[in-house]
């Protein structure tokens, strides 16, 4: 297993610390026996290190912001002439920041584990698989919204056009610091257009809702306000007498957490085994069976 990755048990450079994302997977990476890398990339005007605590163990981690792009690149080499072969970047960064991060990666042909949407998706997947570098690129960790995801997927190309004629609408709510329209319900439109719901633009008819005054309307709890993922998709009839609606509704962090420590886990896995496919999606470590 692992054990077999050159100094023992797997690192992860946990770039978009200080961000609360960043903190929510570096405390899981600890929890399940994974290291921290000392060095982390960060967005603009970041502090210059942080603190990941977890139960007993602190990690200190200098953070290299993108004023100077060649540091950062710098920091990359750095960590891996450090950790060797156990080292796996996560990265939760910024939807400006996905495109620039990635040709670093894949320039230092090091793993990595893309949490942030947003950004230019097909660029993305390009630069990665021409540089041959693993990663597990997915706009949403959680199992159980991968399996949903999946379901969907499955039925699209199973039943194509079974909701022909259906008018569908989207609303979104997520914190109000996501910059982002979701990537999951982006994802999930696709799905439903193969199913031949009327036209729905993926870029411009999904509702997003980012102030605490609609999300409380919307339902969201005020505890939940500072990190929420609520989506619900509602399809009805041409002539209005039948509605499917579906929902998904994540308050916090966590199982997203426990979802990205899955991705590295089955990262280190593929490189250990010298998989030759190199990029992955979480509906791949779902069905693989490697979703804790």
């Amino acid at each position: 297993t692992f054990a077999a990755m050159s100094s023992g048990k797997l690192v992860v450079m946990m770039n978009g610390l200080p961000g609360a994302m960043g903190h929510e997977v570096g405390q899981a990476c600890l929890r399940r026996g994974l290291d921290l890398a000392t060095m982390a990339l960060t967005g603009p005007g970041s502090p210059k290190d942080c603190e990941v605590t977890e139960g007993e163990k602190t990690v200190k981690v200098e953070l290299v912001g993108p004023e100077q792009p060649e540091k950062q690149q710098e920091a990359i080499g750095k960590m891996q002439a450090k950790y060797g072969k156990s080292l796996v970047i996560v990265d939760f960064t910024h939807p400006t920041a996905v495109n620039p991060n990635t040709e670093m990666y894949a320039k230092a042909k090091c793993p990595f584990v893309m949490g942030t949407t947003g950004g230019d998706k097909d660029k993305m997947m390009k630069v990665t698989t021409d540089s041959e570098t693993y990663a597990v690129i997915a706009p949403n960790m959680c199992k159980q919204i991968v399996a949903f995801q999946a379901t969907f997927d499955r039925m699209a190309k199973d039943f194509p056009g079974a909701f022909g004629g259906y008018k569908m609408d989207v609303v979104e709510s997520h914190q109000s610091t996501k910059a982002d329209t979701s990537g999951t319900a982006k994802a999930m439109v696709q799905h439903f257009n193969a199913l031949g719901v009327d036209h729905f633009d993926v870029e411009n008819d999904i509702k997003m809702i980012r102030t605490p005054e609609e999300q409380v309307g919307f339902g969201v709890p005020e505890d939940a306000l500072k990190g929420h993922a609520w989506h619900t998709y509602s399809l009805t009839s041409g002539d209005g007498t039948v509605k499917f609606e579906f929902k998904h509704n994540v308050c916090g962090r966590s199982t997203y957490a426990e979802g990205v420590v899955d991705a590295v886990q089955f990262l280190g896995q593929k490189i250990l085994s010298g998989s030759r496919k190199r990029v992955f999606s979480m509906i791949d470590v779902l069905t693989e069976g490697e979703m804790k």
